[in-house]
């Protein structure tokens, strides 16, 4: 049976996406070679709005579509995926074309991969970043130079949460979240991000394996939740007052596990990135931040190092 006319697949019906497509949805990562994460697309599906297309050979999805809606402020795009069977044939621009049409008036942004930023420049969107994934298994350095013990022994509140860290963050103390710091968070979060985004920070509780917090003095300066994916603990959010913060969260975060590490961080802040470097941390991938209908994202860049993912914005 041959498979459909480029014409006709443009033609199949999109609808929404539920929590009853999770497997589909994983089927459809694991097609194109990203992990499986039914996790993190339970939360996609619950705080965002998820579009597909059904294959027309009745096995799973040919393609998927996610929005995170921020209020009127701005919508994220992410998790633009193509069965492997049907690329190439116009669908993720039928997708992407009703995703702004539902949209209206209301920005967007995206991660492009390479591959995926020509299409997206041709529907009218504007590069205005970078983002460096990094990924691996993360070294505590000594003080003189080596590994340190091991960083899953570290205590779980520290003034400095694990050794190698610049001096600066010494008076930082991070801890684990408690259940009362979700206002600080929002808070602390809204002029960074750019926009409300309550409805994912009460979410990270349940979804991270870790939620880390940094204080200085009794005030929040920064926050970071750490999360399962395939075999890696991913990074993300990082929102932190300055890069010595940054590196007291991730470090404190590192020290609770003995998976590799991944992140998504902003390629701007490169003192974080090279840190990075220098505790195990490769570079893996990039991708191209863009926007549709604003000339950049809002909020504070110097304190958004990396997104909870990169399909939430």
């Amino acid at each position: 049976m041959h498979s459909p006319s480029p014409r006709s697949l443009v033609d199949l019906p999109i609808r929404r996406l539920n929590r009853g497509d999770l497997v589909p949805c994983a089927d459809l990562c694991e097609d194109r070679g990203w992990p499986r994460d039914e996790h993190r697309w339970g939360l996609l599906l619950s705080a965002g709005t998820g579009y597909g297309i059904d294959a027309p050979d009745g096995k799973g999805l040919a393609a998927t579509c996610l929005t995170m809606p921020y209020g009127s402020d701005v919508i994220a795009v992410g998790m633009m995926l193509v069965a492997g069977r049907y690329a190439r044939q116009g669908i993720a621009r039928r997708l992407m074309r009703h995703v702004m049409e539902t949209a209206g008036d209301t920005p967007l942004t995206l991660y492009a991969t390479e591959q995926g930023q020509p299409l997206y420049e041709d529907l009218g969107f504007s590069p205005v970043g970078r983002s460096e994934r990094v990924g691996g298994r993360f070294e505590a350095i000594g003080s003189g130079g080596s590994p340190s013990v091991s960083a899953a022994a570290a205590p779980s509140s520290s003034a400095v949460p694990a050794s190698g860290l610049p001096s600066s963050a010494s008076s930082v103390t991070t801890r684990p979240a408690a259940a009362d710091d979700l206002q600080a968070m929002v808070r602390l979060d809204l002029p960074v991000f750019g926009a409300d985004r309550t409805h994912l920070l009460a979410r990270l509780p349940a979804f991270s394996d870790r939620l880390q917090v940094a204080q200085e003095h009794g005030e929040l300066v920064g926050y970071a939740a750490l999360w399962p994916s395939g075999q890696a603990e991913v990074v993300g959010p990082l929102i932190a007052r300055d890069t010595a913060t940054a590196q007291a969260l991730v470090a404190a975060l590192a020290a609770t596990t003995d998976r590799p590490l991944r992140a998504d961080i902003d390629a701007r802040h490169k003192k974080l990135l090279g840190w990075l470097t220098e505790h195990g941390l490769e570079p893996l991938s990039r991708t191209t931040v863009m926007t549709y209908g604003i000339p950049d994202l809002p909020g504070d860049a110097a304190r958004r190092f990396a997104p909870l993912t990169v399909a939430t914005g």
